[in-house]
């Protein structure tokens, strides 16, 4: 066993011509043999989420062999407080004709704290030896120059251990253990859990699985647990221990896994993140807020819950079988002592009881036999099933809500889309709040939207191949339990007067509090320094206040919570489309949209020309007018499959929990609102001799194994990029691809005139890495000319 007090991210496993890289904190693994660059997926630039179309390897894959597949990667870890014990393994395939002598070398980091680590190879364990850092650049260096490859870059500049050599027969896989102890950095009471599974996507096919584990074990009460990075599954199995899981099975990770935890004795515990990298303008902050779990001496409050169903002819078949489903389901979950009812409606309407009743052992199996009778025929008459429902409810003081879904737009009783919003609004008095499901895309998805804003909720669509029951027992199981209703925060300097110093803050407005739920809110500040934060809220209709204490940094050193402003990018493009989409056009919010969307990479379908060849995104005049056109064009219609797909976006956007964690709908909608021709033009010459293929012409298609049918033709090549494609963020920077290189969409037709040209591996550009390090080699890794904006200067990094 080998104890290292200091060693790197990343485990370099070195063969007799090749050299393999591995993650040994986060296994992670690269394959490097000598001459050539890594391996690159067939789907290339890889993406967070599988894409509705598949991508064709890159030109050049024939003349690169693919010389291993990571296929799978398991970490499972244990958490107490900031000490992390982890068993890390993946597992590596020889696609070689030949056995290899291989070694890894460890590099060691700048910062973090590591002990009794081992490392076993296939259940055998090896010793390592130390290299310093001169030793260690001088190796990683030559092994840049000899591949000419700037992937490695990211590792120049630590030291190493390096382990005996072993076999590997061709074609045999082998799977690398790593058991380690770690010190987690912990800032603010927030512990910060990091590896970066990203390097994972060099790589000759998708991985076929990664699974990550992690215990988290406290001496004091376990609060905020959130990663922004991944969506990960929580499971509280009591308030001092949670376990966190992720997996994702066919992938290629394109970013790093973040988890952030914090432990605090009481009712609610909430900690405030803060960025600001520019000192000139506001900056951006994140407030998580996490109460105590519920128990028998914690209860949640008794709430009021109505399910509003759909049963007109239209839902007959499987959907009305789904929707039976999460109604028993939601039945089932009830606590004693709630209050609830079901409605249901055709071109009528019925209810299981006159009035709300009492959940209890009778009324639940009674409720469950009403819901067996439900059966499909008729109209939809929306209007008056919400006006029933919301007739039920008078208890102001108690969190209230209506379950509501349907599959088609109003057919019966009134039907005109302003006075069924209208009259749902001026009949909710006691604040409930609506969760509207449109299932399919024959719904009037503008009305659902619309009715879900009015009234205090959300909607959400449930497309043909989802499952209806997922969707609602996944809100159920969210609202379930609440803890404070009513909530709402205030963010003050005592300096100002106990003025707000907040802004464009998202979720905006009260909301309620529930147990076990991870609440994200971000927004903006103006001023910087100590900040008081107080939540306030009702419980058993008596009014409550927690206090906390937080501050908003003046000058943000380093990219360490720059996913916060892409976070806080992605509610805000949504919100603006919303505003959009129900209450008309707006110049200065078109504006906003066009400029949020082009420093961020943040592609729609109002905003997906923005990655054409033939668009100035200096131009954001002209760009927010052809932004303004498409959003009457596309925001005009109200049902069917493009209003559905873009209104989903657009929700998912709203309500993200991270940054990429809306873009699987980003490109769903735009798949379907933009017609083919717009998907390809001004798009010429790919991405690096790379191509896409779907249904536009001369393309070849993909099976599942993601082999090809045939080679492209060049013509095809040149012309189907599409936009997602063409656009990378690295760090917090965008990059779109145009004239054949990555471009940093700051840079001005005047600093174009002005930049300094480095050649790719040249003496200059080896000064250039020594001396700025990852802060610059992290923009470097791609494998097409960069041109970018760094400290003052422009730089044309080419081939």
């Amino acid at each position: 066993m080998s104890c290292l007090k200091k060693i790197g991210s990343f485990a370099v496993l070195m063969i007799s011509g090749m050299v393999l890289l591995t993650q040994i904190t986060y296994a992670q693994g690269v394959l490097v043999s000598e001459g050539d660059k890594l391996p690159r997926t067939r789907i290339w630039p890889p993406r967070p989420v599988p894409m509705p179309t598949p991508i064709a390897p890159p030109v050049s894959l024939a003349d690169n062999p693919q010389i291993y597949a990571v296929k799978e990667i398991a970490v499972d870890g244990k958490l107490t407080g900031q000490v992390a014990e982890v068993d890390v393994s993946q597992t590596f395939t020889n696609t070689t004709g030949r056995t290899i002598k291989t070694s890894f070398v460890f590099p060691l980091p700048y910062d973090g704290a590591i002990d009794q680590m081992t490392l076993l190879v296939n259940g055998k364990e090896f010793p390592a030896k130390l290299l310093d850092a001169k030793a260690a650049r001088s190796t990683y260096e030559g092994i840049v120059r000899a591949n000419r490859d700037p992937a490695l870059l990211e590792w120049i500049g630590t030291g190493m251990f390096r382990t005996s050599v072993f076999p590997i027969p061709a074609g045999e896989s082998r799977t690398v253990t790593l058991r380690y102890t770690q010190l987690l950095r912990s800032e603010h009471g927030v512990v910060d859990y990091l590896f970066p599974l990203s390097t994972a996507k060099y790589t000759s096919k998708p991985l076929e699985k990664i699974t990550i584990t992690l215990n988290i074990e406290s001496d004091d009460e376990l609060k905020n647990v959130y990663s922004p990075t991944h969506g990960v599954n929580v499971d509280r199995s009591g308030e001092k221990r949670a376990i966190v899981k992720y997996e994702e099975k066919g992938t290629v990770p394109v970013s790093d896994f973040r988890l952030l935890f914090d432990t605090k004795n009481g009712e609610i515990s909430s900690r405030i993140l803060s960025y600001r990298p520019k000192a000139d303008e506001d900056g951006f902050f994140l407030l998580m807020t996490s109460p105590k779990i519920v128990s028998e001496k914690n209860k949640p409050l008794p709430k009021t819950v109505v399910f509003v169903l759909d049963r007109s002819g239209s839902m007959a078949g499987k959907k009305i079988e789904q929707a039976r489903e999460s109604l028993k389901f939601v039945l089932d979950k009830l606590n004693h002592g709630d209050m609830f009812n079901i409605v249901t409606f055709s071109s009528g309407v019925e209810t299981y009881e006159p009035e709300l009743i009492e959940y209890t052992d009778k009324t639940k199996r009674e409720s469950l036999n009403f819901c067996s009778a439900i059966r499909a025929t008729g109209g939809t008459n929306i209007n008056d099933a919400l006006q029933t429902a919301f007739h039920m409810i008078h208890d102001k003081e108690s969190p209230s809500y209506i379950i509501f879904l349907t599959d088609g737009q109003p057919t019966s009783g009134i039907t005109d889309e302003s006075r069924i919003v209208t009259n749902s609004n001026d009949v909710n008095r006691t604040k409930t709040r609506l969760f509207v499901f449109g299932v399919g895309n024959d719904v009037n998805s503008r009305l659902l939207d619309k009715l879900a804003r009015g009234n205090f909720g959300t909607s959400d669509y449930v497309l043909p191949e989802e499952n209806i029951e997922e969707k609602i027992s996944h809100l159920y199981s969210r609202i379930s339990a609440p803890v404070l209703a009513g909530a709402k925060w205030s963010i003050v300097r005592e300096k100002d007067g106990n003025r707000n110093v907040t802004n464009q803050v998202y979720p905006a407005g009260e909301f309620d509090l529930f147990a076990g739920e991870q609440l994200i809110m971000v927004g903006r500040y103006s001023k910087v320094g100590d900040v008081n934060v107080t939540l306030t809220g009702k419980v058993h209709g008596n009014e409550k206040s927690f206090s906390f204490d937080g501050e908003f940094v003046e000058k943000s050193n380093g990219t360490r919570y720059s996913f916060i402003e892409r976070l806080w990018a992605v509610r805000r493009i949504g919100e603006i489309i919303d505003q959009l989409d129900l209450k008309g056009q707006n110049d200065e919010l078109t504006e906003e949209l066009v400029r949020l969307s082009t420093l961020h990479g943040i592609l729609t379908p109002l905003t997906s020309f923005l990655a054409d060849d033939s668009t100035d995104l200096n131009a954001i005049t002209a760009n927010s007018v052809r932004t303004g056109e498409l959003s009457r064009e596309q925001l005009r219609g109200v049902s069917g499959e493009n209003a559905t797909a873009s209104r989903a976006m657009k929700n998912s956007m709203q309500n993200a929990q991270f940054a990429d964690q809306a873009r699987s709908k980003q490109s769903f909608a735009m798949e379907k609102s933009l017609p083919s021709s717009s998907l390809t033009s001004g798009m010429s010459g790919g991405i690096g001799g790379r191509q896409t293929t779907g249904s536009m012409g001369g393309m070849a298609s993909a099976d599942v194994s993601g082999s090809w049918a045939r080679e492209p033709s060049v013509t095809a090549r040149a012309s189907t990029a599409r936009p997602m494609e063409r656009v990378q963020q690295i760090a917090n920077q965008t990059f779109y691809f145009r004239n054949n290189q990555w471009e940093d969409p700051s840079v001005t037709g005047s600093q174009r005139q002005n930049l300094q040209v480095v050649k790719q591996f040249s003496e200059e550009y080896f000064a250039l890495v020594e001396k700025h390090g990852r802060e610059l080699t992290q923009f470097l890794v791609l494998d097409e000319p960069v041109l970018l904006n760094f400290k003052g200067q422009t730089y044309l990094f080419e081939m």
